[in-house]
């Protein structure tokens, strides 16, 4: 079996991406002000205290938390998080 490298990783690699609240560090990538990739390791989710705190009352942690929601926009608006599409009239923040 063959695997097959993702070119666009190449091109434009995931970077890291700091919670404001709690400092969990995720990689992310954003392809457009629409869209986000985010990859949590086992230590990024241990420190965010919003997944964390979810999963005491469900069997599934989220997969999102809102304040990373909103490191991740500020760092793409920093130019810290590149956005590989430039904005469109309908981005919206």
């Amino acid at each position: 079996m063959t695997t097959h490298t993702d070119e666009r990783l190449r091109e434009a690699p995931m970077v890291p991406v700091r919670c404001r609240q709690c400092a969990a560090t995720v990689l992310a990538r954003k392809s457009s002000w629409s869209q986000t990739s985010v990859q949590w390791d086992a230590q990024s989710s241990a420190a965010c205290v919003e997944r964390h705190t979810a999963s005491t009352f469900s069997a599934h942690p989220l997969p999102y938390c809102s304040q990373l929601r909103e490191s991740l926009w500020a760092a793409a608006e920093s130019g810290a998080l590149p956005v590989l599409e430039p904005p469109t009239s309908a981005a919206v923040g």
